[in-house]
């Protein structure tokens, strides 16, 4: 069987990808209690582009074309204001629930793929993509049926709407990036480019950064190169529509780490919810089923 008609592998590095930046989360979101999302995200930027700089640097790149250029910084800005809002949202909701309403943006990045990228969108890859957010529904109304609907939670929730639309166009340029670059230097431009575009609110949000802050900062910058180039190298061997069920795994990773770091329980909802999404997770993995060859 050729490897193009079996994405495992690069599903296997995504479904890591999504870990580690799982675990990014958790430590942002420590960061951002302590020194505000603002703050925390510029830092984390900056340290994720000092950690990975110097290495893609080490073997003496061509610098971008001006084609590729275009792509690092479209993708710098949306993934700036999507990070943003992300952890923002993450200072008002719980971990777990943060991420579970996240997934409304694989979702909409399914569809983006064969409206923008004319990617062939699978029956395996739309079951996948239902299954998943099927589960995020079970585990969202457990959750949110528990509390109380008060307004910083629906300040959250709005935070969140809008980063879910850039993460989901933020798919649809990771692909187009992966096809034109390296992960070493998009993980480089990632970083670099979102804290530059950050820095332009740095008069009005900026607040002095704590010292507790800097091992969660440290810890978040390098998850983040580790997420990136997992992602990177996945998306650059495996079409958008396939990879993208692995994203609902993340809220596998936020129980986890959710109760690790906040001690948030796990919940019925939560494992019926979780059964559902590693079902899509499976679906996706299974290699496209050869025509059949018609008889003479």
């Amino acid at each position: 069987m050729r490897p193009s008609h079996h994405a495992l592998l690069p599903f296997v590095v995504a479904l890591a990808g999504v870990g580690f930046l799982s675990l990014m989360d958790a430590f942002m979101k420590e960061a951002a209690l302590l020194i505000g999302a603002y703050t925390a995200t510029v830092l984390r930027a900056f340290i994720g582009t000092a950690l990975i700089g110097p290495v893609w640097l080490a073997r003496g790149p061509a610098m971008p074309t001006r084609a590729v250029w275009k792509l690092h910084i479209e993708r710098g800005i949306v993934s700036a204001f999507m990070a943003l809002t992300f952890f923002y949202s993450l200072t008002l909701l719980p971990l777990a629930e943060a991420i579970a309403l996240s997934f409304i943006a694989p979702l909409i990045a399914l569809y983006l793929a064969r409206v923008l990228l004319g990617e062939v969108i699978s029956r395996a890859a739309i079951g996948a993509s239902v299954l998943g957010f099927a589960g995020t529904l079970v585990i969202v109304g457990g959750r949110i049926g528990q509390g109380a609907f008060d307004e910083r939670a629906a300040l959250g929730v709005a935070a969140l709407f809008i980063s879910a639309m850039l993460y989901a166009y933020n798919f649809i340029v990771i692909r187009k990036q992966a096809q034109v670059a390296g992960p070493l230097e998009i993980a480089t431009f990632h970083s670099g480019v979102g804290g530059v575009v950050l820095l332009i609110l740095a008069p009005f949000l900026w607040e002095p950064p704590a010292g507790e802050a800097l091992m969660p900062l440290l810890a978040a910058g390098a998850l983040t190169v580790a997420g990136s180039l997992s992602i990177a190298w996945a998306y650059a061997r495996a079409e958008a529509n396939v990879l993208v069920p692995t994203e609902y795994s993340g809220f596998v990773w936020a129980a986890l780490f959710g109760w690790l770091f906040f001690r948030e329980p796990v919940t019925w909802p939560t494992l019926a919810g979780t059964a559902l999404i590693v079902t899509g997770c499976w679906l996706a993995t299974r290699p496209a089923r050869p025509a059949p060859i018609p008889a003479n």
